[in-house]
């Protein structure tokens, strides 16, 4: 079913018809003219010492043909210069255009953002064309002298959506397939001197149907276009098999090269020779010669040459141990003369689905994954070199082993940069029709006439990527249905590709597929499917959907991950926000979203869910989803002995490549440290250690902390010796009392009320309230402002893109001012008339919005210290779960160095904060925030002892839990923060207040994670209408106390 049409007769149908009613791109069936068969990854080489370095770029018979075209775009192909291809044509007054590069972003065009829906009125195969853009390129070139007499190609690693190439005004070929190369011998097309190349691009093609992937549309020449030189002889494709023994000990190398004859006459008496370089260039001896004899070519033929040889105990290829070795193809001529050397990566490794269970070299892997789209933020889908190693450095620093391409192949250097630095691959076609749905009568997968579309994009995947030991899975596609079409691709790729399972999400736990690979599945669905044996293992392709403030419960999943043998991993979604670089109208930057270029089809923000920012800078999730993933964990045996159980979780590593550094903390005040450099651990086992730890007369009043950090020893290509791989903090069962002082000789009160006002004038210090708000009005400590306004009963928070999806801002609406509408039932004060230096204010309100009430008793002391309980008691039934339980205040602006005795530093909550450690933080008011793409909830830390608000001087105000709470504090006020509509704000349209808005909370609902379109936080993370209690002291600071000592000064 191979549908090639020849030059001659296309040119005669292209003079004979109107080319509009040709339209090759509305033809399912007809997806290539005069491409070349797919083959792997290669390059010609000049000489054996260039072949062993495998830099494909650095060949003499590669040469570039990146950089400035000549370009025209118009808004529908009626408009398109139709002789443009023709050399004579004029195209000097044309500007000019970077290949590679999104048109979109070279000034023509707009670029789209959908999750699923075309960009045309879906009626396959056909465009709309009276919006389908084209653009059209022109470009001059030479070809190296040397290269004559040899056989030249010209390669398109990528090009969006359909393209028709033709050289010196010679019709050459069509191509379809955005994310694989597009390869044409154009050798009888060249002549001495210039040559001159044109290209036609379609935005959209009948193709486009199986490319409605979550992410910006874009078009045009993506990714590099070059020319490559082979000899008349050429090894046009070759297969490396790394065959393990049943013990995945000794390997079978088996090499199937493919000889392909370009010549008029036939070659004899060739060979093909075979060397396998270890990783310091030293040759392997092997059992026996790799050599090959080719007795004989005919003319525009080809043949197939088999070697193999046994290969004893090679070092395996893992992504934790990623060992390669170089194989060197040498063909040479009857005189022994080679003619050519070709090379590639080799990586001895085995995938294979055993007893239920994904195994690399007989081990039970898991998957510690995230998907990857190809983004970059200046450039779109032009993604450098530079960008993919900051890519997978970033993973594996974090603990992710393993990438799913989402959702289509990707450049082929990103496969040789996983091979390098060890990274699993879930190697994906690029095949998605979400937008069509997955009704059996109207998914493109059971139409017939789409058969050799989705076989096709499949079968060049799979011909492409072979090599690469990093994939260890090949998926079919995403988001298209299913049907026949899919269970003859699952036929072919097993007939042609033993060696590695195969994987597709919407085929469920049918038989065309070797992995159940939900998306989404609740850990209800996990433990249900581990309830009992199965065939297939279960790997969710796609979880955690990491939108803006996100990541919830991911501990939880692994939890359960790590419990049963048949969960063996899952991929967040997703690596990187596809987010671009953009200015307001006044120069300030920003991060670009589905419709912030004018553009009216939109799914705005849905594309901002990267656990890293557009440019690469990590966030809160990043550092959670590290602690989760670790391979490393410590468990308390004995801790007042220093005994704890070391677990090595990984499956090919020693722990004898880490120290062991360790802290032991009277809260942030190390008493004892060490660092332990002989930890010998085997993979998969565990092991009781004793620290030298002394405690013998621990205070009350303190808490004590083992902190465990696991650093590398020597520096790896993705990181310097020292770098932390993993870390776990223990507390020691030391119950912490919260020693009260006694008040009596504190300095006395002096109570001024009128039916208005509250004044409380003691030495040193001020507090006013409003009897008829109920609300403090003003606390001053030596006539320097504390506190400007509140605390006032908080219940609400701006809508994070979780909430959105959940229809929260709608659902808890009722909670939005309940705090702020509140009515003063009662307000009374009470003067300790023995003392006189405590004052109690009871206020009673009334929460109409929630049918509730609300008590809030303040205690004055003389000190100026400020002891607050507030009590909500529900009346109101059927209310929904509250956002949050505590109090909002505004601070002077001075106040913006902030100190915390509690989980940190960065941002975490209460279903993430796994990664997040308690210790004393100090930070300014911006690092207290994050910076999320569309504003929402930010900047929350977790389980706090304190936190202090000063100046650079150090004077200012700590609050302290009783016992712990969970605060924020920043310029921007939670309804500042709060969206109408998710997506459809930028930091840039927010105004800094002239104060700080500071939360203060008993708990705050976790942010979920599950999805962000429908699931709700986890119920142990929600805060359900009950009746709460929440208690806090404030306390002045002055210049110079120990914050952490002021902290425990709570008055009685």
């Amino acid at each position: 079913m191979n549908a090639k049409i020849t030059a001659s007769l296309f040119l005669v149908l292209f003079s004979s018809f109107v080319f509009a009613q040709i339209k090759q791109w509305e033809n399912p069936e007809l997806n290539s003219i005069n491409r070349e068969p797919m083959h792997n990854t290669l390059m010609p080489y000049e000489n054996f010492e260039k072949a062993s370095v495998a830099k494909r770029f650095d060949s003499k018979y590669f040469s570039s043909l990146n950089g400035k075209w000549k370009f025209n775009w118009v808004s529908k192909p009626d408009e398109r210069p139709q002789e443009f291809y023709k050399p004579n044509y004029d195209v000097s007054s044309w500007k000019e255009i970077n290949v590679p590069s999104n048109w979109q972003f070279e000034g023509y065009d707009v670029p789209i953002y959908l999750n699923s829906d075309y960009l045309f009125p879906m009626n396959p195969p056909f465009i709309d064309n009276s919006w389908n853009p084209v653009g059209s390129y022109r470009r001059e070139f030479e070809v190296p002298a040397d290269w004559k007499e040899r056989q030249t190609f010209l390669v398109f690693d990528g090009v969006e959506a359909a393209m028709y190439l033709w050289v010196n005004g010679e019709f050459v070929g069509y191509s379809e397939d955005s994310r694989l190369p597009a390869e044409f011998n154009i050798t009888k097309f060249l002549r001495e001197g210039k040559n001159t190349i044109a290209s036609e691009v379609y935005r959209f093609s009948d193709g486009s149907y199986l490319e409605a992937q979550d992410m910006w549309r874009l078009s045009g020449i993506f990714r590099n276009v070059y020319l490559m030189s082979a000899p008349q002889l050429h090894i046009r494709d070759f297969e490396v098999q790394t065959v393990l023994d049943e013990n995945y000990k000794d390997a079978e190398l088996k090499v199937i090269t493919r000889i392909r004859n370009y010549w008029t006459n036939p070659f004899t008496k060739y060979k093909v020779d075979a060397t396998l370089l270890d990783a310091h260039s030293n040759s392997l001896q092997l059992e026996k010669t790799m050599s090959g004899l080719i007795e004989y070519v005919n003319p525009k033929a080809e043949t197939v040459i088999n070697l193999k040889s046994k290969v004893v105990n090679p070092l395996k290829w893992s992504a934790e141990e990623p060992n390669l070795y170089t194989l060197v193809l040498a063909l040479k001529n009857e005189k022994d003369s080679v003619i050519e050397y070709q090379s590639t990566r080799v990586g001895f490794r085995k995938s294979e689905i055993k007893n239920g269970q994904l195994l690399v070299n007989g081990k039970p892997i898991l998957l510690k994954g995230t998907n990857r789209h190809e983004h970059d933020p200046v450039t779109a889908h032009y993604v450098k070199e530079d960008l993919m190693i900051k890519d997978i450095v970033l993973m594996k620093q974090h603990n992710i082993n393993t990438v799913r391409t989402s959702h289509y192949p990707n450049d082929p250097r990103w496969y040789e940069l996983c091979d390098e630095y060890g990274l699993y691959v879930i190697d994906e076609a690029n095949v998605e029709s979400h937008g069509i749905g997955y009704d059996w009568d109207k998914t493109l997968a059971n139409k017939p006439e789409w058969l050799w579309a989705h076989l096709e994009r499949n079968q060049r995947m799979v011909e492409r990527d072979k090599n690469h030991p990093s994939i260890i899975i090949w998926s079919f596609g995403n988001e298209a249905g299913d049907g026949t079409n899919f269970q003859a691709v699952y036929d072919w790729m097993k007939m042609r590709d033993a060696s590695r399972p195969l994987h597709y999400e919407q085929a469920k736990t049918k038989s065309h597929t070797d992995i159940y690979c939900p998306m989404y599945a609740r850990i209800e669905t996990l433990l249900n499917y581990a309830k009992e044996k199965r065939d297939k293992p279960l790997i969710l392709c796609e979880y955690e959907h990491s939108m803006g403030n996100s990541l919830g419960n991911i501990k939880d999943y692994w939890d359960v991950i790590e419990s049963h043998d048949q969960l063996q991993g899952a991929s967040i979604w997703d690596w990187v926000d596809q987010g671009f670089k953009k200015k307001t109208a006044d120069g300030r930057d920003f991060w670009a979203y589905g419709g912030d270029f004018g553009e009216k089809m939109t799914d705005r923000n849905f594309l901002i869910n990267g656990l890293v920012m557009a440019d690469r800078s990590i966030t809160p999730k990043t550092i959670e989803l590290k602690k989760v993933y670790q391979n490393i964990s410590v468990l308390p045996v004995d801790m007042k002995k220093g005994e704890v159980k070391i677990v090595n979780k990984y499956f090919f590593t020693n722990l004898d490549k880490f120290d062991l550094v360790w802290n032991f903390k009277e809260d942030d005040k190390i008493l004892q440290e060490g660092t332990i450099n002989n930890i010998s651990l085997e993979p998969r086992k565990d092991k009781v250690i004793s620290l030298p730890i002394s405690l013998t007369s621990p205070k009350k009043d303190c808490e004590y902390w083992l902190n465990i950090s696991f650093r590398l020893k020597e520096k790896t290509s993705w990181a310097e010796n020292g770098f932390e791989v993993a870390r776990e903090q223990l507390q020691f069962a030391n119950e912490k009392v919260i020693v009260k002082v006694d008040s009596k000789n504190y300095p006395q009160i002096k109570v001024i009320e009128n039916d208005n006002e509250v004044k409380l004038n003691g030495k040193d210090f001020e507090i006013s309230f409003d009897k008829k708000k109920g609300l403090l009005t003003s606390y001053k400590y030596k006539s320097q402002t504390l506190i400007e306004k509140g605390p006032e009963p908080n219940f609400w928070r701006a809508p994070t893109d979780n909430d959105f999806g959940n229809g929260f801002e709608k659902r808890t609406a009722v909670w939005r001012n309940a705090g702020d509408t509140r009515v003063v039932n009662n307000f009374s004060t009470q003067l300790d008339e023995l003392t006189k230096n405590k004052v109690t204010v009871n206020i009673e309100f009334e929460l109409d919005e929630v049918g509730s009430q609300y008590f809030s008793t303040y205690t004055i002391f003389g000190n100026g210290e400020v002891g607050i309980e507030n009590k909500i008691k529900l009346n109101k039934k059927d209310l929904p779960e509250l956002p949050r339980f505590g109090v909002k205040l505004n601070i002077p602006k001075e106040f913006s160095n902030i100190s915390f005795y509690g989980k940190g530093p960065h941002e975490n909550y209460w279903d993430r904060n796994a990664g997040a450690f308690v210790d004393l933080y100090k930070l300014t008011i911006d690092e207290m925030q994050t910076p999320y793409v569309s504003p929402q909830e930010n900047g929350t830390r977790t389980d706090l002892r304190w936190i202090s608000m000063t100046n650079e001087n150090g004077f200012g105000l700590i609050a302290v839990g009783e016992p712990l709470l969970s605060a924020s504090a920043r310029f921007y006020t939670d309804e500042d923060l709060t969206q109408k509509e998710r997506g459809t704000m930028h930091p840039t349209d927010l105004t800094k207040r002239d104060y700080i808005y500071v939360n203060l909370d008993l708990k705050q609902m976790g942010v979920g994670g599950d999805d962000s379109w429908g699931a709700r936080t986890h119920k142990e993370y929600t805060l359900f209408p009950q009746d709460y209690n929440f208690k806090l002291i404030l306390k002045p600071i002055r210049i110079g106390d120990n914050l952490m000592k002021e902290s425990k000064k709570i008055s009685n």
